[in-house]
């Protein structure tokens, strides 16, 4: 028989390896029941919730399973049971896994969701609604901001324009002190807040709105923007000065738009490449008295092509 000694070492080591080989254990339930998603969907949805019941306390794997169990019921458009396993995966993010893991797993649902949910108005609502209250009471400034940006260029994108206003007289309060007054420390947020804003008023060709807002953002100076955002800025000045014919004004916004998307490798720098060489020849043709007559027809201004 061994010695109080040898019990005690025994034990420490048992102890050790004991939550070990748990971790194994859940972590083979995790990735067979991941096997399943494709061919058995209900037999995978039954695994991942037995990852969640192995774990002794909220911890990764059982939010990577809620996560997996959030997709497939959304796939099998069980949206009642998709909510459901959506808020309890919520309650992990206060503690149970790090700030940053928890975000990018929620901006992957969220694009997830709203690729494909655009139409659903209802489970969109919903579905942000849930991550809103979930963040807030997470005190996760930095994604609930990114969130109802997310959720404002949904509305944008299928023309719900009041609901995005609701939106962004928010997102204009988290900008601000307490006072009102603007939170220098957020010029790089109230850029985004602007970039979207300003969007809205392009299509809906608001000038006044479009213009007042145009020259807030020029004005902001404590940012550190990202170039598609700018990008964004100056493309939608380019086009509030052609509709006043401003010619040069319009041709200098859009080659800051083409530099800056050209910075961001986005797609939308060769159409404004193309707004830069039309711009830039009806500022030609304006300055030359013989050729504006003879291109627009008259000495106001006025264009009268097309026209009898």
């Amino acid at each position: 028989m061994g010695s109080d000694a040898d019990m005690e070492d025994y034990g420490f080591e048992y102890s050790e390896e004991e939550p070990e080989e748990q971790d194994v254990d859940i972590e083979n339930q995790y990735y067979n029941s991941k096997g399943l998603a494709e061919t058995d969907p209900e037999a995978a949805l039954e695994g991942f919730a037995e990852v969640v019941h192995m774990e002794p306390e909220k911890a990764d794997w059982g939010f990577k399973a809620l996560k997996q169990t959030v997709k497939l019921y959304y796939k099998l458009g069980k949206y009642k049971e998709m909510m459901d396993a959506y808020r309890e995966m919520l309650t992990y993010i206060k503690s149970a896994v790090t700030r940053n893991y928890s975000e990018k797993c929620i901006n992957n649902i969220m694009d997830f969701v709203s690729g494909s949910a655009s139409q659903n108005f209802d489970l969109l609502q919903e579905f942000y609604q849930t991550t809103l209250k979930a963040l807030e009471e997470a005190k996760n400034e930095r994604l609930w901001f990114k969130t109802n940006l997310k959720l404002c260029k949904i509305w944008f994108d299928i023309w719900e324009y009041g609901r995005m206003n609701k939106i962004l007289k928010q997102l204009h309060k988290s900008c601000q002190k307490e006072d009102g007054t603007a939170d220098q420390k957020k010029g790089t947020q109230l850029l985004e807040v602007y970039a979207i804003e300003i969007q809205m008023y392009t299509e809906t060709k608001n000038n006044k709105k479009l213009k007042e807002l145009y020259t807030k953002a020029l004005s902001v100076k404590s940012a550190i923007p990202h170039p598609r955002i700018m990008g964004i800025i100056r493309e939608c000045g380019g086009k509030m000065h052609m509709a006043e014919r401003q010619w040069a004004e319009a041709a200098t916004d859009f080659f800051e738009a083409f530099k800056n998307y050209d910075e961001a490798g986005n797609q939308r720098r060769i159409q404004c490449l193309k707004y830069v060489c039309g711009s830039s020849c009806a500022c030609f043709v304006c300055r030359l008295p013989y050729f504006g007559i003879f291109f627009w027809g008259r000495t106001d201004g006025k264009s009268t092509v097309g026209k009898k």
